[in-house]
């Protein structure tokens, strides 16, 4: 049975060293307009129609074997609570587990966009997560940041969202441009009632009021990506899903990027990574993929 919140499900992780097949496939290098590199440093958001479409069929594969068998994946949730109508599932950190998520992350353009929309020499892998609203839902996603449920910090960083079906203006991701250049944190919610996750650190405030001006959502055609950064204030609205709406997303680290322990619950809950405040995230378990094939280093650290 699936739950709401963090269950583990299977182990997140199955290679004990994921840099030697990094380092034995081939990405391809993204040529992006450098008016939308700006329009990022901008706008914490920007549209790459028709990017992806040749990874629709097979991120679509990836994603229904985590839909029929949910608890044999890495971090199942389910949404959408009691009698409510449809399905809100989501699943993330399965890239090692699940065959067609693996190829896209190794072999798609999708590291190479990543370095060049941050502005980075390095992307840096994080982990993926796959998202699925059942026609007749009626589910919200809460306005949120990402960068608040992670055990990361720092400027340079970006999701990497796929649509895998058409998905119309009025269930569409929204979004609030430039909401990614304020120094504060919000706390994070949880999907299934928009509560908010249990907190220590003082810092963190609670979601403002988004005025719908503030906005900017556009419909989507399968392929279609959306990068944004992991400051990026965004949700989604609860009108009624009317066909299936999938989408595909990765999480990417740039050079700035660095461990932090949160006073409080993360999402994915990645525990014992070995790691002190401050440190890049081990390069082991969370691949550089771009540039192709950097210099190896000479040791990595164990978990503690």
């Amino acid at each position: 049975m699936v739950t709401v919140g963090n269950q583990a499900g299977m182990e997140w992780r199955v290679l004990d060293d994921a840099r030697p097949l990094a380092n034995a496939t081939n990405r391809p290098a993204a040529d992006l307009d450098p008016a939308l590199v700006e329009e990022y440093a901008t706008n914490g958001v920007v549209y790459l129609p028709g990017t992806f479409t040749e990874w629709v069929e097979p991120l679509r594969a990836g994603l229904q074997r985590n839909l029929e068998s949910p608890d044999a994946y890495a971090f199942p949730c389910d949404s959408t609570l009691g009698d409510e109508p449809g399905r809100f599932f989501d699943s993330y950190c399965n890239w090692q587990l699940i065959p067609e998520y693996l190829a896209f992350v190794l072999t798609s353009a999708a590291a190479s966009v990543a370095a060049t929309i941050m502005g980075s020499q390095t992307a840096q892998f994080f982990h993926e997560h796959a998202f699925s609203k059942e026609a007749g839902t009626q589910k919200s996603t809460p306005w949120h940041q990402d960068l608040p449920y992670y055990c990361v910090d720092g400027r340079q960083t970006v999701s990497v969202y796929v649509a895998l079906d058409h998905i119309d203006q009025d269930t569409a991701v929204r979004f609030v441009p430039g909401s990614h250049k304020s120094q504060q944190l919000h706390r994070p919610r949880v999907f299934s009632d928009g509560s908010e996750y249990e907190s220590k650190d003082p810092s963190m405030t609670p979601v403002p009021k988004i005025e719908q001006s503030e906005v900017l959502v556009k419909p989507l055609q399968p392929g279609d990506a959306i990068l944004f950064d992991f400051r990026t204030l965004h949700g989604a609205g609860d009108a009624p899903i009317t066909t299936r709406r999938r989408a595909f997303s990765t999480r990417w680290l740039g050079d700035d990027v660095r461990f932090v322990s949160r006073l409080g619950e993360t999402s994915p809950p990645l525990d014992n990574l070995g790691l002190d405040p401050g440190e890049r995230m081990r390069e082991d378990w969370f691949p550089v993929l771009w540039p192709l094939h950097p210099k190896p280093k000479l040791s990595s650290r164990p978990a503690r």
